[in-house]
């Protein structure tokens, strides 16, 4: 059974020596991975102590990234202090697996198409 934390009892750890966060009413100590962090330390002390759901989904995080997380899991967030996340916050499989084309690519068929359309206008 997973260790259960208030919403008050989260937001006593809000420092750079003690980093915890709720992503999706889980409650996870960062405070190791803080110097690890690609976007840099500053952007998790932002959210230190409270729900960062949001930003964490705004990113736009990889599978690697939302593994990864696993490791600083503590425990849930007490039922009463859950928040109710709308669809776009839900991480679905089709996610995990690359199950629709990325838009890098997209765009790069794109601009491949409209640079050959271009090439032969010219042409004429």
């Amino acid at each position: 059974m997973s260790k259960v934390f208030s919403l008050e009892e989260v937001g006593k750890h809000n420092t750079g020596k003690d980093c915890w966060m709720i992503i999706h009413n889980k409650v996870y100590d960062v405070t190791k991975f803080l110097s690890e962090h690609p976007g840099g330390e500053e952007i998790l002390l932002e959210c230190a102590g409270v729900d960062a759901t949001e930003g964490f989904e705004d990113v736009g995080h990889s599978a690697d990234a939302r593994e990864l997380l696993t490791d600083y899991l503590l425990g849930d967030l007490r039922e009463e202090d859950h928040k109710s996340y709308t669809n776009q916050y839900v991480y679905t499989d089709k996610e995990k697996t690359g199950g629709s084309l990325p838009i890098s690519w997209l765009v790069g068929a794109i601009t491949v198409a409209a640079g050959a359309f271009l090439y032969l206008q010219s042409a004429k």
